[in-house]
């Protein structure tokens, strides 16, 4: 790695008008991991700290945006690189009592760079990357300023926490699930005393926000050792403070057709959707699949049930991101996934119609997301193939019904049809005619013409509005019924 031009030129402005100035935290521990472990980290973001105060920052970059007590400036780079285009300068400083372990209750500037460094959570972060000479074009000459052994640490792949770690976690609770998250993504282990420090402190997590606490979860399970992150926050005691219905899982058996406990199979599921580059979504989604299911079991043993644990499940899995502040959007997108997760697909058994609303029920730009989630559920059970052939033929299948009309919009006839054909007002009646239309499509695609639409739609108009709302509701409830009705017999086969 080298150092960006961006950053070697603010540190040379600021060194010519005569302050100190150094790359610190997160990106210079990316530096050293890039540059002396050969690993291959780009950092998210570069700050620089300096002794220069913040009206002496905004005199040399006039285009800049300062708006907070904590005596950081951000200039405008005009860099065509996202990351580089805007860069936090931040005076040294030192941080009195954190009263409600989340933000100092002041802060002071201070003269010494090893003042700033001692303020920071974790060793490796508690580094300065110094540029030895004013030539910018140059990459090789710089100095790294480590009076806590950051250093050592990262060769020894340990997250330690800068002096005595019940004082940082007191400082700043959300440190607690930093610590965590910096050995999921790096993979490093978590000190003795840092780890004994996180398990005594953990109930601390509580006075955080959910929005902070949501974006440190996010980090956690979308690195690659997500799986490892999940299994230490539940044992320093932080997951029940997170997602505590998780932990519901642990020590629950379940059938002949599973050989791993609710709890095991979930971090299994999310360890295949990590190691398989899933989305967020695909990786939330897999790890709550089978939340329902300590809720649902009936009977011990091997022949145990969990009959409707996907429903119960959508359920908490909803209640649970809601909690945790996620997006609307999000929450749909996930919840439908576990909802929708538990299908089973025999090429004998199986017709084109149901298939076709389960698209339908899923839409068919998520098909794809809940096949990803199938599989990581069956690979999380200790199956040997991501994809057998009946999963494969269920795609092929899929491929092909999603041709087929599965939506009003997908109708060989529209609103304007109606009005120009029938004499239609536009209106709740309009929408149910044609909800109806697509209800009888959804079984037989050839009815899709507009001679037969327009046919049946005259003899529908001719019902009464509240007959026409009762079918309409009926063909809403068999869209939603149907598409389960021939996996049943398979589900109970299953026991699931």
């Amino acid at each position: 790695m080298t150092l960006p031009k961006e950053v070697k030129e603010i540190i040379a402005a600021l060194n010519k008008a005569g302050f100190e100035a150094y790359a610190v935290g997160g990106c210079v521990r990316d530096f050293v991991l890039s540059n002396v472990e050969g690993l291959s980290i780009e950092p998210y973001d570069w700050d620089i700290t300096t002794n220069a105060k913040p009206e002496e920052i905004q005199k040399i970059f006039p285009s800049n945006v300062y708006e907070n007590e904590f005596g950081t400036v951000a200039v405008n780079t005009h860099s065509k690189n996202e990351k580089l285009k805007i860069i936090e300068i931040t005076t040294y400083r030192v941080e009195e009592k954190y009263t409600d372990k989340r933000h100092p209750d002041s802060v002071k500037f201070t003269s010494k760079l090893e003042d700033d460094l001692a303020r920071r959570d974790f060793t490796i972060n508690a580094m300065a990357l110094k540029i030895g000479t004013s030539d910018v074009r140059r990459t090789s000459d710089v100095q790294i300023i480590d009076p806590f052994n950051g250093q050592i640490d990262l060769k020894n792949k340990l997250i330690r926490t800068v002096g005595d770690p019940d004082k940082r976690f007191n400082e700043d609770a959300l440190r607690l699930m930093r610590a965590v998250r910096f050995s999921a993504q790096l993979n490093f282990s978590i000190e003795p005393k840092t780890a004994e420090a996180i398990k005594e402190n953990s109930g601390d997590l509580v006075v955080i926000s959910k929005e902070r606490i949501r974006d440190e979860f996010i980090k956690t399970i979308m690195a690659e050792n997500a799986k490892a992150g999940i299994e230490m926050l539940h044992e320093y005691g932080l997951l029940k403070h997170i997602m505590p219905e998780l932990e519901e899982g642990i020590g629950v058996g379940q059938n002949k057709h599973h050989i791993y406990t609710v709890w095991e199979h979930s971090l299994l599921s999310l360890d295949w959707a990590a190691s398989h580059d899933y989305t967020l979504e695909n990786r939330i989604a897999s790890l709550l699949h089978d939340i329902g299911k300590p809720k649902t079991k009936r009977g011990e043993g091997l022949d145990s049930t969990f009959y409707n644990h996907e429903v119960v499940g959508a359920k908490m899995t909803a209640k649970i991101l809601e909690r945790l502040k996620f997006s609307k959007k999000f929450i749909e997108k996930v919840v439908l996934l576990v909802r929708y997760h538990l299908f089973y697909y025999n090429v004998e058994e199986v017709t084109e119609s149901s298939v076709r609303r389960l698209v339908k029920n899923v839409g068919p730009e998520n098909m794809d997301d809940l096949l990803e989630v199938r599989i990581a559920d069956r690979k999380g059970s200790g199956v040997p193939k991501a994809e057998p052939y009946k999963l494969r033929h269920l795609r092929a299948i899929i491929d092909k019904v999603s041709r087929d009309p599965i939506s009003v919009k997908m109708l060989k006839i529209n609103g304007d049809d109606l009005m120009k054909e029938l004499k239609m007002e536009p209106g709740p009646k309009m929408g149910y005619v044609l909800n109806v239309l697509l209800d009888e499509v959804l079984d037989e695609p050839k009815k899709n013409t507009k001679e037969l639409l327009l046919k049946r739609a005259k003899a529908l108009n001719k019902e009464s509005l509240a007959k026409l709302e009762k079918m309409y509701k009926t063909a809403q409830a068999k869209t939603r019924e149907v598409a389960e009705e021939e996996f049943r017999g398979i589900k109970k086969k299953y026991r699931v």
